[in-house]
């Protein structure tokens, strides 16, 4: 190679280089965020069973629908729509949000009795929606979750262009080195699962096309926004409701007729619109952990009378194509081995993005005394790469010491939750690093193990026992980090200075 195309080469490897540190850092603590509740939500169901120990009973799809449309129907008040989603293979409750008396409620309903469960929580709905929108009203926290997407995305793509040896490194890791272990650990950890997080962060960004390019659809539909829906979902029908009362007829018949519409595919969801009214409308769409596309069919019946008006088989190629993107990253598809491998591939994403924050911090401690900026944004890492799964098990324990019965529980565990990541984040901030990072690594090691033991500790079901056992893990893997960081805190002063990065 020439010295002039060997200069080009390395300058553009340079820039690849600054571009992959810099939007690394710009939004590297929301990435965190993002990536973690993301991983997080893939085990959504079964984080959910956890977290309703009581709720142990179990119906068809079908039969589960049919108690809570007689439980809606006795005790919502003028309520414009029910929205219910059926129990499955994993989840052992049927999810309902309606409106009653003009409060909106979000529900888990239990299968066979169609009543509240006990235990009011979001369960792993909170991780969902945290990872999307980040406790942010909309469409704010939608869209810096949709820059952060981007902003991962050309981290991705710049840090294989500025990697010299990719394939050699990645297999390498050196303990105990300094910047060395951390650019090893890093480069590890975003290089085995590249293809994954690659794929994640982009159908990431398109689930949230709509918001992020939202000019084809102007185009196209103006603000007729119903009739671009209505395109979308042919087999849905939307009417406004008429005024007259009109019992809501058998919905039995409509569920046979839906399955066998479906193929045989079980019920997903089903939404009553204008309960009580003679203009109802009841939709129904088949689940979606037998398909990689989201939303393949769906089929509308007369809520009054049970005649079908519309039935739609999605065929067309880009909407196809569109929901198995959507599919993909949602990943309700997925069967045991591939959702532990999507959770492995999330976990090792986050992990990379915070060895990546961390290795900012140790690059420049070992060339110069840290600046102001570069201090705050090492506390700042404290924090937060400490803070937010300390806020994620102070949820889970919420969930277990709040009393049943009190008012707005779910959201209590919510607050909880958050409070706690604050003071996380406060004490990063207040405390030498040095102390902040055992301190709050113990913390979440202690909150692991206590979240573990506060419920049925081997209790009947697999979920509930693996989340314990996830617990346990986590904390079992802190310990050595902890013991690290207590040793170089109490190393001699010219010995501590030489491993502080390490």
């Amino acid at each position: 190679m020439s010295p002039v195309a060997a200069l080009i080469r390395d300058s553009a490897r340079q820039c690849m280089a600054w571009l992959h540190g810099w939007t690394g850092l710009l939004l590297g603590h929301v990435l965190f965020i993002i990536c973690l509740t993301g991983t997080l939500t893939i085990f959504k169901p079964e984080i959910s069973q956890w977290m309703r120990p009581e709720a142990r009973a179990v119906a068809s799809p079908a039969e589960a629908i049919l108690a809570a449309t007689r439980w809606l129907q006795a005790n919502s008040k003028d309520s414009t729509g029910w929205y219910l989603s059926a129990p499955d293979d994993r989840a052992n409750i049927v999810e309902a949000s309606y409106d009653s008396d003009g409060v909106y409620r979000t529900q888990a309903l239990d299968p066979q009795t169609g009543a509240p469960v006990a235990r009011e929580t979001l369960g792993g709905e909170f991780f969902y929606r945290l990872h999307f929108e980040l406790e942010l009203p909309y469409p704010w926290g939608r869209l810096l979750a949709s820059l952060a997407a981007m902003t991962m995305l050309v981290a991705l793509v710049t840090g294989v262009i500025a990697h010299k040896r990719i394939f050699k490194d990645v297999f390498t890791f050196r303990p105990f080195k300094g910047q060395r272990s951390w650019l090893d650990g890093h480069n590890g950890l975003g290089v085995l699962a590249m293809p994954f997080h690659i794929m994640i962060t982009f159908t990431g960004l398109l689930t949230l096309a709509s918001l992020n390019l939202p000019w084809g659809m102007a185009g196209a539909y103006g603000e007729d926004m119903a009739t671009m829906y209505a395109d979308l979902a042919p087999g849905s029908v939307t009417r406004a409701a008429s005024g007259e009362k009109a019992a809501l007829a058998p919905l039995a018949p409509m569920l046979t007729t839906a399955q066998r519409h479906f193929g045989g595919t079980p019920i997903g969801r089903v939404y009553v619109f204008n309960p009580g009214d003679k203009a109802a409308v009841v939709t129904v769409y088949p689940s979606d952990a037998e398909a990689i596309g989201y939303m393949p069919a769906e089929i509308s019946f007369d809520g009054a009378t049970g005649h079908a008006l519309k039935a739609w088989t999605e065929t067309r190629t880009g909407i196809r194509t569109y929901q198995t993107i959507y599919g993909l990253h949602m990943a309700r598809f997925a069967p045991s081995l591939t959702r532990w491998l999507y959770f492995l591939g999330g976990a090792m994403l986050t992990m990379a993005i915070a060895t990546g924050m961390v290795l900012w911090i140790v690059k420049r401690r070992e060339r110069a005394p840290l600046s102001v900026g570069n201090r705050i944004l090492e506390r700042l890492n404290v924090g937060v790469l400490t803070g937010a799964p300390i806020g994620a098990v102070a949820f889970l324990i919420a969930n277990r010491l709040l009393p049943l019965g009190i008012v707005a529980r779910a959201e209590t565990e919510v607050s909880i939750a958050l409070w706690t990541s604050g003071a996380a984040l406060a004490l990063g901030m207040v405390l030498p690093p040095a102390i902040g990072w055992p301190v709050l690594l113990g913390g979440l090691a202690i909150g692991c193990v206590s979240a573990a033991f506060l419920g049925p500790i081997w209790p009947d079901g697999w979920p509930l026992a693996t989340v314990n056992l996830l617990l346990l893990g986590v904390a079992l893997a802190l310990l050595p980090v902890i013991r690290r960081q207590v040793q170089r805190k109490r190393a001699p002063a010219p010995t501590r200075r030489r491993a502080v990065a390490t």
